[in-house]
């Protein structure tokens, strides 16, 4: 399966971690200085590159599920670039901590946390903007990895690679068809599990950083499942502070990561 990218720093990103999986370019006359950049590197590593009609001159039938099966003009630049592999939920979880809450004196005689990390699962988040943007927020705080549930969710389409601005590239990710499972299993590597809901009592400054943690992500409308719920650890929320009761999972996921991450 191929994917097509239209944002020139996917592409680069692709070209950095895995440029034998990019099979194509297809440039205007007069690229950007991004996409100019990606045609250097496409040259490099010899992957075919092809000048496009000026979009005034033609028309032609749009191929892929990215452009929903409509006829549109060639305006932009883009790419096509094989599906990146998941891992399984093991191998995501191979470098997790051997437990939690375990510490050390540091030479100063004060306490030192233990190496610990930060994961994603995603449970059925349904809109490939919101999918892309969690793992542009993982890319930057530097999350683990990524459980990203296979039924009722969004596919891992050419719209979340763009809008992940190669997030989608660095994040190690895994796809199982059962989040339950894959939870029991975050937990038997000795990562904590983090439930996130806007009914939640306990406010999200009440969370201790000291631990690994796999933060779960609702589905933009019903939230996280029940059994969802009933698997994690601990359920917070983030306070609202004026009108709104609410906030974009991309917008939470990032306030999440930064508190977690301190």
């Amino acid at each position: 399966m191929t994917v097509t990218l239209r944002n020139p720093h996917s592409v680069l990103a692709a070209l950095q971690y895995r440029p034998h999986d990019v099979l194509e370019i297809i440039t205007t006359a007069n690229p950007s200085s991004a996409w100019s950049e990606v045609l250097e590197q496409a040259r490099v590593h010899r992957i075919p590159i092809r000048t496009a009609l000026p979009s005034s001159g033609s028309e032609r039938p749009a191929s892929g599920k990215d452009r929903g099966g409509k006829f549109e003009r060639q305006s932009s630049s883009e790419a096509t670039v094989r599906d990146r592999a998941p891992l399984t939920v093991e191998q995501l979880f191979e470098i997790a901590p051997p437990g939690p809450l375990a510490q050390k004196s540091d030479a100063s005689g004060g306490v030192e946390s233990n190496r610990h990390g930060i994961w994603l699962a995603l449970d059925c988040l349904q809109d490939p903007h919101n999918v892309g943007a969690v793992f542009r927020a993982a890319a930057f705080f530097g999350v683990r990895g990524i459980i990203a549930t296979r039924d009722r969710s969004a596919p891992l389409s050419g719209t979340a690679y763009d809008v992940s601005a190669g997030g989608l590239e660095s994040i190690p990710f895994a796809q199982p068809p059962n989040l339950a499972r894959a939870l029991e299993l975050a937990k038997k590597s000795g990562v904590w599990v983090l439930g996130t809901s806007e009914h939640a009592q306990q406010p999200l400054s009440s969370i201790k950083a000291d631990r690994p943690w796999l933060i779960v992500i609702g589905n933009e409308e019903g939230g996280l499942r029940r059994l969802t719920l009933e698997l994690c650890d601990e359920v917070c929320t983030i306070p609202s502070q004026g009108a709104v009761g609410s906030l974009n999972v991309s917008v939470a996921t990032g306030i999440l990561l930064y508190a977690l991450s301190r």
